[in-house]
Parts: C-alpha cells; structure tokens; sequence
C-alpha cells in the first residue's frame, strides 16, 4: 500500500518525505531464488524489480527486467541462474527520511524508475516515479 492514501488533510508537497511515499508492503527474494521464479513473480505482480534480501531483512541487492532479458538473450537457463548471478550488488537505495524534490532529482540524475528504501540496512519500502507523482498530485489537490 502506498503510505501516501493515508493523508487526508492539507499537506504542502515540499514537505513530503519517502516515508510517506514509499509502498511498504513488499514482495522480496534471496540470492537463491532462481530467475524463473522472479520473472514469474514480477510478471504477475506487474513489477519492473525485485528487492534481494538476506535472512535478516538487509537489502543485498536487486533485480531488474533488464537483468532478466540479459540472461535470457545470453540463452541462459531462466531455472537454474540464481538471483546472486544477476543481480546488481549495492543499489542505489533512498531513504525515509529524503523529501520528495530530492527523490525526484535521484530519479531524473540517475535514470531510475524505482529505488528500495531502506533503514540502516534494512529494507522497510520501496518507492517508485508513480508514487512521487502520485503524492505529489494528492498533497496537492488538498493544498490547492
């Protein structure tokens, strides 16, 4: 769910930080997850990425469509390449506490459509180009 449908009253946009932006429910793998089982994963849940994550919650990495139709034009068996094989290791992650203007500039400067959110280590979110829209359009309908 996207923490930003939980406002209800005037918001200046400027003010809003990730953590209220950022979709918290999250889908996640291991390293050991094949590609198969994520392609299938994000195709249905319509995902461009999918966080990796170690046993204690902490983002290792994150795999993308970009990394799944590399291997597959590689020719690589989907079943047995493991997520660890393809993903990118230490991705660029926002945090809770970022405003929306800043999020928005990472966005545009680095040419990302999505970035997991973390605190410390831990992954707690995820927040994608919609989501800043998307507040940004909402805190806005109210302050108008």
């Amino acid at each position: 769910m996207r923490r930003i449908d939980l406002i209800t009253q005037a918001c200046d946009p400027k003010t809003l930080t990730v953590g209220q932006l950022m979709q918290d429910a999250l889908f996640t793998c291991t390293a050991r997850t094949d590609a198969l089982t994520i392609g299938r994963l994000m195709t249905k849940q319509n995902f461009g990425g999918l966080p990796v994550v170690a046993e204690d919650g902490s983002l290792v990495g994150l795999v993308t469509e970009y990394d799944l139709l590399q291997a597959m034009i590689e020719g690589r068996d989907l079943h047995k390449v493991l997520a660890s094989e393809i993903m990118t290791t230490q991705p660029l992650a926002a945090q809770e506490n970022m405003t929306l203007e800043e999020v928005a500039n990472l966005f545009q400067d680095r040419y990302v459509t999505r970035l997991p959110v973390v605190r410390g280590k831990q992954l707690v979110g995820i927040v994608a180009r919609r989501d800043v829209l998307h507040g940004y359009m909402k805190a806005s309908a109210y302050w108008s």
